[in-house]
């Protein structure tokens, strides 16, 4: 099917291509060379791979041909000016995807590809290449093109990792067991025992589910001569299930017709059997319905956290960190605003050796103390079972035909790449004379030895590495050179082909058998890379498996959910007379403090944008020689972040006040200006990503990337001072309104988006003890300053207030205190004034502690310090006292005391009653 050089195997080319000439792209070194397959008594035993014979240049066709209108006979204009391919140079999967288009063909991939970019960007999908709390995330690159395959290649694929997810399990639960592998010689002790992913603290224990694997990634690799074989395995902690998920749901809407009349294979099923599975088989019992499941990430700042958020919100589990756990007599507790509920599975996103401080790494701050033991006594199901990183390791691929011939009676399926563990003489032997058509890999994680591709070293180098194996055998494991087949992906202009490497996972359901989720995750390389990482700038695409005989399936449904549509007579359609199990998720004390402090940065940040936009507007409107809205403002801006102390204030120094205002906005280090609001509004929300939806966090995150771009055309080091401060006034209030734009959607989202449960309860909480504190603090100091009765001032606090057109339409022009209290205090319709946010804050609270009334903690009554503002009355609030010339409000200004002080009493005694526990060092072991 293939000549010598074409590596096109995933497209499938009837006629064969090379690629490099097709498409004029230089072939990068040894990229086109052909394996030598090889066997030994310790390789995998499998078929050698043997080229086909090459064809002759005229059999060549260009690749670009593809991209014509579906006719008799292909045409199409290329830079090439070649004749046009016929119709059968294309297999016939890639010939009806093309042909599904639609009527401008290739012409319209460019603005497909732009709306998948948006869809990514705007979906907020990420990639930290490499965790760093500091850096920046990198959207997740998604190919426009999916990966297809065959309904006949994918039946293939999908016996061989199903055989091979049995057979690591049984290798498991053989090592952990009686070690007959070990006793036979079919397993050197050395890759079991002598690596450090191997835990000898489970040795003997019997999982609950009686299994130790329920989920398993195979990354899959397509050779010159058309087969797929596996190049490696992961059980640890297995990523790409989340990214899977969102990869199916652009590609499918960008290409609605070829995923539906092509039929490809569901998703949906797979992912329903392993939490199905989890549930089934956990020690809640054999029906499931009180299993409680939660997914175990590292946190915000791990490379993949994105998916955990994703993976977690489309399961309905609980996302947890370590520190949301606690073990207490041989159980497994989460700690949430109603006390420790119990937990009996845990789908980890951590490797094993972060599980637990206690018996594994002991500066470990990811785990919860005590697991281990919990697992021992059989309370908690944990998919994966700890101890399987020994599995990962490249050296087992060769020991694996034997193993399935020995534990299941039958060869293996899906071949393994040819594979030498230097450990064994004869191994090392055997490849040293063949090193340089081979890589070297690490037999061990933590060596510090990345995959090298012999081809690619010279002469010297390569003696280097055979010196190093021969004195450290046993840390090297030789695999044959398997140059990747390719896939066609759109470059803007032309099809261009890039390295492919395939993700296959395979869950295990509640009969104890295995799914395998049809289709997978497909990493490319970049178009001069041979290898196919994420981490060295790779790309992703979705994967199609076709099916002969299945329906057509489409995706709608809500962001983050997919819905397929299947016969109204399908397992698991909603039947009036089945009772619904409805589950009520449980509020994590983390969760909560997030939430709780999301609130406050919320409300922090939209405080601090108006007052900002009011000290640039009055500092160049028609009060800006009023000396008390002058005083009032610096004074403000200094008690909210927005300037230093030490900047003279807007009375003595109007112009350095406002330059030093403009100059801190952006500021996320010396002030708690605008920009140090935002940052930690979206640091608060990222902890909590999985409770939002896709559309608000969007909003959150160019609500700060948004802000931080207007603001660098007026501040940083190459902006001077000298500039003309009229131009940085105008650029920095469109900034700001911008920004206010933003903060109107979040503020909306959390209002009329949100399940209004505690926590969300908290979060309205946090936002209302800001506004409370806020405020009633620019209030006293309006009274102070004698802003209150200036004509400027007066309209600027009812500005800060956000109660502008309100006034005048109840007051009209009337600048009198009393008319202003009765808004701004007393109005209890009014959403900004005392009166309601202390009555709101009454309500919140009060509520919160009748769900939470059988946690441990003592619920006492948080609202005995608010003001009771139904006792209010704006006589006693008026009362004048004559004295250090000056006129004082005194019952007023003592209510307004009594706010400020409430608000940090009410955010002392929340912390103590919702969140102390939440603390990692905050766990406990007793009965």
């Amino acid at each position: 099917m293939e000549n010598n050089n074409s590596l096109f195997a995933a497209a499938a080319l009837e006629t064969p291509v090379d690629l490099a000439r097709a498409l004029a792209l230089p072939a990068a070194a040894g990229h086109f060379d052909e394996l030598h397959g090889v066997t030994t008594a310790r390789a995998a035993v499998e078929p050698r791979i043997t080229p086909p014979a090459s064809q002759s240049q005229a059999q060549r066709l260009p690749l670009q041909m593809a991209g014509a209108e579906p006719a008799p006979v292909q045409t199409a204009q290329s830079a090439t000016a070649e004749k046009p391919v016929p119709q059968a140079a294309l297999s016939p999967s890639w010939n009806r995807f093309f042909n599904f288009l639609g009527g401008k063909g290739f012409d319209d991939l460019n603005h497909r590809s732009t709306n998948l970019q948006r869809q990514i960007r705007d979906n907020g999908v990420t990639y930290n290449v490499y965790a760093d709390a500091d850096g920046p995330q990198r959207p997740w690159s998604l190919d426009l093109f999916p990966v297809i395959l065959s309904a006949q290649e994918w039946a293939g694929i999908e016996t061989g990792v199903r055989q091979r997810a049995r057979l690591l399990d049984q290798i498991m639960a053989d090592v952990y067991g009686p070690q007959q592998l070990l006793t036979l010689g079919l397993l050197p002790a050395a890759l079991v025992q002598g690596h450090p992913g191997y835990l000898r603290a489970m040795h003997g224990v019997q999982p609950a589910s009686g299994h130790f694997l329920n989920i398993a990634a195979f990354d899959l690799a397509r050779g010159p001569d058309g087969r797929w074989w596996v190049v490696s395995q992961s059980t640890q902690a297995p990523s790409g299930l989340g990214y899977l998920l969102e990869n199916r749901l652009a590609i499918s809407r960008l290409f609605p017709q070829a995923f539906r009349e092509m039929k490809v294979q569901r998703l949906a099923a797979s992912y329903k059997a392993l939490i199905d599975g989890m549930k089934a088989r956990s020690p809640a019992g054999a029906d499931g319905q009180d299993s409680r499941i939660v997914l175990l990430t590292p946190g915000p700042y791990n490379e993949t956290y994105f998916e955990h958020a994703y993976l977690a919100r489309y399961l309905g589990l609980t996302l947890v960190e370590g520190s949301d756990l606690l073990v207490r007599g041989d159980r497994l507790y989460l700690k949430t605003l109603q006390g420790l509920e119990p937990v009996h599975g845990l789908l980890k996103r951590l490797d094993d050796e972060f599980l637990d401080p206690l018996e594994l790494r002991s500066d470990s701050t990811l785990g919860v103390p005590g697991l281990l033991q919990v697992i021992r006594a059989g309370n908690v199901l944990v998919a994966n079972a700890p101890g399987s990183a020994f599995l990962e390791s490249s050296a087992l691929l060769g020991f694996l035909p034997a193993l399935s011939r020995h534990l299941l009676n039958e060869p293996l399926a899906l071949p393994s790449l040819a594979t030498w563990w230097c450990g064994e003489q004869a191994a090392l032997h055997e490849v040293l004379p063949r090193l340089k058509d081979c890589v070297i890999k690490g037999t061990y994680p933590g060596s510090g030895i990345d995959a090298v591709i012999a081809q690619m070293l010279s002469r010297r180098e390569l003696d280097e590495w055979a010196g190093r194996i021969m004195r450290h055998s046993e840390e090297y494991t030789v695999q044959a050179y398997l140059p990747l087949s390719q896939t066609p992906t759109w470059q803007g202009e032309r099809l261009a082909p890039k390295s492919t490497m395939l993700r296959v996972f395979a869950v295990a359901d509640g009969a104890g058998e295995w799914q395998v989720l049809p289709g997978g995750l497909a990493r490319l390389a970049g178009l001069n890379n041979k290898i196919a990482s994420m981490q060295q700038g790779g790309s992703s695409a979705d994967v199609w498996a076709l099916a002969e005989d299945a329906e057509p399936a489409t995706t709608t449904g809500n962001r983050g959910t997919k819905v397929f549509s299947e016969p109204a007579t399908r397992p698991g359609v909603l039947n009036p007379a089945t009772p619904i199990a409805r589950h009520k998720p449980p509020v994590t004390s983390r969760a909560a403090e997030n939430l709780f402090w999301l609130g406050r940065y919320t409300e922090r940040t939209e405080n601090s944008i108006r007052l900002a936009q009011l000290t640039l507007q009055s500092l160049n409107g028609e009060e800006q020689s009023s000396q008390p809205l002058l005083a009032w403002l610096s004074e403000m801006a200094v008690r909210n972040g927005l300037v230093l102390e030490s900047v003279p204030p807007a009375t003595q120094a109007r112009r350095v006040f406002e330059r030093s205002l403009i100059s801190a906005l952006a500021d996320t280090e010396q002030t708690a200006s605008v920009g140090y609001n935002l940052r930690s509004l979206k640091s608060a929300a990222s902890a909590v990503r999985e409770r939002l939806s896709q559309e608000q966090w969007h909003v959150i995150v160019r609500a700060e990337e948004d802000f931080f771009r207007h603001c660098a055309s007026f501040s940083g080091p190459e902006h001077p001072a000298t500039q003309a401060l009229e131009y940085s006034s105008v650029e920095a209030l469109r900034a700001l309104e911008s920004a206010s734009s933003f903060l109107a959607a979040m503020t909306g989202a959390q209002t009329d988006r949100m399940t209004r449960d505690d926590g969300w309860r908290l979060l309205s909480t946090g936002r209302h003890i800001e506004r409370l504190n806020t405020l009633a603090a620019a209030l006293i100091l309006g009274f102070e300053s004698g802003a209150v009765h200036d004509a400027g001032g007066f309209d600027a606090i009812i500005a800060l207030f956000d109660s502008t057109i309100t006034f005048h339409a109840q007051y009209q022009q009337q600048r009198e205190v009393p008319a202003l209290l009765d808004l701004l205090v007393l109005d209890r319709d009014n959403p900004r004034s005392l009166g309601w946010v202390t009555q709101t804050l009454r309500e919140r609270l009060s509520k919160l502690a009748r769900n939470t009334a059988g946690a441990a903690q003592d619920a006492p009554d948080m609202t005995a310090a608010l003001p009771n503002p139904a006792s209010w009355q704006l006589a006693d609030l008026s009362v004048i006292i004559p004295g250090m010339g000056s006129e004082r409000y005194a019952g007023l200004l003592a209510q307004l005391e009594q706010c400020c002080s409430a608000a940090f009493e009410l955010s002392d005694a929340i912390s103590r009653r919702y969140f102390s526990h939440s603390s990692s060092s905050d766990h406990s072991l007793g009965a």
